[in-house]
């Protein structure tokens, strides 16, 4: 199968890769000359693509105006019954925008969250969609090599927007469990009976209904450095959590964790400094996010 993917960053770059290694071939473009795009334009990207039925691109540019302005572009550009895929981190609020301006023009559309940061290209990505059944059913095969192999990490959420939706409450589930691990370790670290809380963090990854993927990353941050000193005791946060506490607000779901969570990453420094640094290591680990001292 073929598809023009637009945003060859990190991530789209190695979702790029991992489709070519699947048997797809990809036309990639990017603004950045270097990024080491095929096209150089969308122009040329959706000439590339002449004689796919449907045309398919997926978009993986950074969300807001720059998804919004690429959306637009491609409405003039695509033809009736061609696929847009927003991979990016969208608000799913901004999804039944996209698709309307798409739709005006025939041209369908799937938002698809994605998980699986720098581990992603060998690992495969965990996948949640939104859009009709048929035009996911079109991009099946290009959802398959990406996802993880197995039965899991890949579902329909439901309509258009559901699958950013999806996305957004992944990532709110993801602050509280980060959150969680960091205070344990600071509290193990300001402890004198504990000798090692690497040694202790690494002893509950088997056997343990907390063993989980985040803490293998937090246990192997540990061994590089068991104190953590190497990495700034403050998190950033990327909107999404607090995406979710509003919709959480609106639909009367009260979300206490999600909300410690997100204002422990907005505290200003000082008093659960280790904490932080745990949070730190865990996002450096699984998506490259190391935040600046």
């Amino acid at each position: 199968m073929k598809i023009g993917m637009i945003g060859l960053g990190r991530m789209g770059g190695n979702m790029a890769t991992r489709l070519r290694d699947g048997g797809h071939t990809v036309i990639g473009y990017d603004r950045s000359p270097e990024s080491g795009r095929d096209v150089d334009s969308l122009e040329a990207l959706v000439a590339a693509l002449d004689g796919e039925s449907p045309r398919v691109i997926w978009v993986m540019v950074p969300a807001g105006a720059p998804t919004a302005g690429t959306v637009e572009s491609l409405a003039e550009l695509l033809s009736e019954g061609d696929i847009v895929i927003d991979g990016g981190n969208s608000k799913y609020t901004d999804d039944a925008t996209s698709a309307a301006v798409l739709a005006k023009h025939g041209v369908h559309f799937v938002d698809v969250g994605v998980s699986g940061g720098v581990w992603g290209l060998k690992n495969g990505y965990a996948l949640m969609a939104g859009g009709d059944k048929a035009d996911f059913e079109a991009v099946r095969p290009l959802l398959e090599t990406l996802k993880p192999e197995g039965d899991a990490g890949l579902v329909l959420a439901g309509g258009v927007g559901a699958g950013h939706f999806a996305k957004m409450v992944h990532n709110g589930i993801e602050y509280g469990m980060m959150q969680a691990f960091g205070e344990g370790f600071d509290t193990l670290h300001a402890s004198d009976l504990i000798d090692s809380p690497a040694e202790v963090i690494d002893s509950w990854r088997e056997g343990s209904v907390i063993k989980s993927w985040l803490l293998d990353l937090l246990s192997d941050s540990l061994k590089k450095d068991p104190e953590l000193a190497s990495y700034p005791p403050v998190a950033d946060e990327s909107g999404e959590a607090k995406w979710m506490i509003e919709a959480a607000l609106q639909l009367g779901v009260p979300t206490p964790a999600t909300v410690a969570s997100l204002y422990a990453r907005q505290v200003s420094r000082g008093n659960g400094a280790d904490t932080l640094r745990a949070v730190t290591a865990m996002r450096a680990q699984f998506g490259g996010h190391v935040t600046k001292e």
